[in-house]
């Protein structure tokens, strides 16, 4: 029988995870949804065996971003050893998700399933002794930042009748770093691979599975960043399958919704780590919709919530709200809200130059110290003299520009190139207030009336109280901050506990029900938000600025195709 409404989780700790580019986190929550428990793993500084540089091996192909799954197992038995020195009490635990980093895609071979359902129990080897020669048919896992899939993202979108059919049927249109153009670059490319091949996951069912001992299905939140999901139907798209690779949807299997039970977990966890055999393993998912729909709360129209991390994204729901009737276009991305059943989507932008853009530019003028970053960002006046900064490390998704860097000097309408570099001061403002004001263009264009209602940051980068200020003063809006930095992690283990009193009550719980029943006092909850900065007024200079940067974008792009 479903328990009291008043009583949706009982007693018992929440586990999330965070499988993010750089480092796999963990916090746990308590039934009022406080922290009690939190670590993290280093992939470049923890696993250096691997040689990852910000947690991704960089191939000498142009473009070819990968990260090494079996990489990802050590970290998690890394990351399980440190809770488990702290004492961390594993058999309190009743549900565990997690999120991953979107995109990123996992080669199960032929007989991996067996493999994983007989993970040795009694034995003393690993999880990724047990995994690392037999369960991959390739090694390496293409991911977010990877962008060498043109020719198929151009060969899929004229298969569909073009991006905006693309864009209409799933929710993006094609996209270099999304799954199906790279199991299409897979397919053309290493067919043998892709032949002995019986199961793809993403990182968050990838990671799902390994708890589970069999595969995890995808759910519907992070299956959106694939190009190969009916948006509207929530199932495979046979006509984007067909364009994509044959024998494609028995590689992929079912969908599931977020918040349901994918089964419980695996004896090799109750005999490791003393995990309770009726521990429960919610479908993980995406990152971003872990971060900020569940980590935030984010369920206000007209608010916004920024991630500043390795790359910079924002979301909101103002545009589509609670519609069943979204409608994408050719920027951004439109995903199943991963907090609510059927009947709500967050629109999305994603910036690939993050926070490794800013720690270059870091590196370069302040001598690797944000505290003289800092300095460098006050010194230069708002809006930096009419001084604009492009600067792309990485090829970027918005706009889809190439890396380098560009300088530029705005008088009044008159937009000159400078060929040299500006003063240390000013390179750092004109990078970061360039930034936030493409953000602020593109926000725009796809609907978001100005000023928002408020900004919710989080990631690393949001500790930065300067970073924030100048975010507030460009969106002319307060800004509030997470208490958790780790919000995906934090928001797995809200949504694990979601899953948990959903399948506890034998009902959908809501996100709202769940946290305005549960949560403890506002400052000791997970999801916690304090205001960290408001507005300095500038008049409209910043909504000028914003509209000479995509100006100067729109000119790049059209340099760019005309060559």
């Amino acid at each position: 029988m479903p328990s009291s409404s008043l009583d949706l989780l009982g007693s018992g700790l929440f586990l999330g995870f965070d499988s993010s580019t750089q480092s796999l986190k963990a916090t746990a929550v308590d039934d009022k949804l406080r922290v009690v428990a939190s670590q993290c793993v280093n992939f470049d500084s923890e696993l250096p065996q691997y040689g990852t540089r910000g947690g991704v091996l960089h191939r000498e192909k142009e473009g070819s971003i990968t990260a090494p799954c079996i990489m990802w197992v050590e970290a998690l038995e890394l990351l399980l050893g440190k809770l488990a020195a702290e004492k961390f009490p594993f058999h309190k635990v009743v549900a565990l998700s997690g999120s991953g980093q979107q995109h990123g895609s996992v080669y199960w071979r032929k007989g991996a399933a067996q493999l994983l359902g007989d993970l040795d129990v009694a034995g003393d080897d690993d999880l990724a002794a047990q995994l690392r020669d037999r369960a991959f048919s390739t090694h390496d896992s293409p991911v977010w930042m990877d962008s060498s899939t043109t020719q198929q993202c151009r060969a899929i979108e004229e298969a569909l009748g073009g991006a905006a059919s693309v864009a209409s049927l799933t929710g993006s249109r094609a996209y270099e770093r999304f799954t199906g153009p790279q199991i299409r670059k897979l397919y053309e490319t290493q067919p043998e691979v892709y032949g002995d091949t019986e199961r793809i996951s993403l990182v968050s069912s990838f990671m799902a599975s390994i708890f589970l001992g069999r595969y995890a299905s995808i759910d519907y939140s992070d299956a959106a960043g694939m190009n190969l999901m009916d948006l509207e139907k929530r199932c495979w798209s046979h006509a984007m399958l067909e364009a994509t690779a044959p024998g494609l949807e028995q590689r992929l299997g079912p969908l599931a919704a977020s918040h349901e039970v994918a089964g419980n977990i695996h004896p090799f966890f109750v005999r490791k780590y003393s995990f309770s055999s009726e521990c429960l393993v919610v479908h993980w998912s995406g990152d971003n919709p872990c971060s900020l729909a569940a980590g935030l709360a984010l369920e206000h129209p007209g608010d916004i919530a920024i991630s500043l991390g390795t790359s910079d994204t924002l979301v909101f729901f103002q545009v589509f709200g609670v519609t069943r009737n979204p409608q994408p276009g050719l920027e951004g991305h439109v995903f199943p809200n991963p907090v609510d059943v059927m009947n709500s989507y967050m629109a999305m932008l994603c910036y690939k130059n993050g926070s490794l853009t800013r720690e270059d530019m870091r590196d370069r003028y302040a001598g690797g110290s944000w505290q003289k970053f800092n300095l460098l960002l006050q010194q230069s006046p708002p809006l930096n003299e009419g001084k604009l900064v492009f600067f792309y490390k990485e090829p970027e998704i918005l706009p889809p520009l190439p890396a380098g860097m560009q300088r530029y000097v705005v008088d009044g309408d008159s937009v000159s190139e400078v060929a040299g570099e500006f003063s240390p001061s000013e390179e750092v403002r004109g990078l970061v207030e360039g930034q936030f004001a493409s953000m602020r263009a593109h926000a725009e264009r796809i609907g978001l009336p100005m000023p928002p209602n408020r900004i919710i940051a989080t990631g690393g980068a949001s500790a930065n109280q300067q970073l924030v200020q100048l975010m507030a003063n460009v969106f002319a809006c307060d800004v509030y901050q997470a208490q958790q930095t780790d919000s995906a992690s934090a928001g797995a283990a809200i949504r694990a506990a979601q899953g948990w009193a959903s399948h506890r009550q034998q009902r959908f719980v809501p996100l709202s029900e769940l946290i305005h029943n549960t949560a403890a006092a506002p400052n000791d909850s997970a999801v916690f938000l304090k205001l960290v900065a408001s507005a300095q007024s500038c008049d409209d200079g910043y909504e000028r600025m914003a509209a000479t940067r995509a100006k100067i974008e729109q000119q790049l792009l059209l340099a760019r195709h005309s060559c």
